[in-house]
């Protein structure tokens, strides 16, 4: 027969392995959902050296475009380079967004890709700088002949693409790594959403650090509850059905051990990726 005292150790033992598991079980929740749109360890290395832009900016996520300055309809946007030293192969410099961008009007996005169009409608009263950015991108043929380097069907549901550097034939572990010359600040964060990225939403990827958008974005195909973190770019308004093939195919399960996902077994690739005001 256990005395009390044993008793008592046994049931405390029996709660600490509880709360150990509990906590492991939250760790590892908590690891997975913050890195499935996070860049791979080589652009972090980038968005350390402008680190310094997330002081500068005052590290508010959800501070607006500032209009001080700007003449009317428009807001004033950073865009930081990316230091040239150290600066990685995968990074592609088209130069810079002009510093002014439209924060009226709506654009229509069309990715035209091998499985058919895309598109999506923007908003720039609600992201003028990351509208301004795609556009300016868009214009320099960024986004042409790329494909779509990522898909996640486990936990969240989304098709990630935007790396200039994800071409050819075949995949390279560097594929989900590139970018633009310049890093921006996420706007339109969806932090009273639920969930914060339903079906249809295409959002900004970044590294987790504050003010690391690029260009890689990615395409919500079934409702996923991630951080609000990422800006919600726009809504797609054709097409769905073409990434919805291509989840069905699956993925290779590249990244399973690291983000989550792989590289999608029916490959995406984007021809031409373009910006268009919408007239009236």
């Amino acid at each position: 027969m256990t005395s009390t005292r044993e008793r008592q150790r046994a049931a405390a033992r029996a709660r600490l392995e509880r709360e150990m598991a509990e906590r492991a079980a939250r760790a590892r929740k908590r690891r997975q959902t913050q890195a499935i749109v996070g860049a791979a360890a080589v652009l972090l290395l980038v968005v350390a050296g402008t680190a310094w832009l997330a002081t500068s900016l005052g590290g508010d996520d959800d501070k607006q475009p500032d209009t001080a300055g700007a003449p009317a309809g428009f807001a004033q946007c950073a865009y930081p380079e990316v230091p040239k030293e150290g600066r990685p192969a995968q990074i592609k410099d088209v130069g810079l967004p002009p510093a002014q961008q439209k924060n009226v009007g709506t654009q229509t996005m069309t990715i035209d890709t091998n499985l058919g169009p895309i598109t999506a409608k923007i908003d720039r009263a609600a992201v003028p700088c990351t509208a301004g950015s795609f556009t300016h991108l868009a214009s320099k043929g960024f986004f042409d002949n790329t494909k779509c380097h990522r898909l996640v069907t486990e936990g969240i549901k989304v098709l990630q693409c935007g790396d200039p550097s994800a071409t050819g034939k075949g995949w390279r572990e560097t594929d989900g790594t590139g970018g633009p010359s310049y890093n921006l600040a996420e706007e339109n964060l969806p932090t009273d959403k639920r969930p914060a990225y339903p079906e249809g939403v295409i959002a900004m990827a970044n590294s987790g650090q504050p003010a690391s958008t690029g260009s890689q974005f990615f395409i919500v195909w079934g409702d996923s509850q991630l951080d609000p973190n990422y800006t919600v770019l726009g809504t797609i308004t054709g097409g769905m059905d073409l990434v919805k093939q291509a989840a069905a195919a699956g993925d290779d399960k590249a990244f399973a051990k690291q983000a989550g996902g792989g590289h999608p077994k029916k490959e995406v690739v984007i021809s031409k990726l373009t910006m268009s005001d919408i007239q009236g």
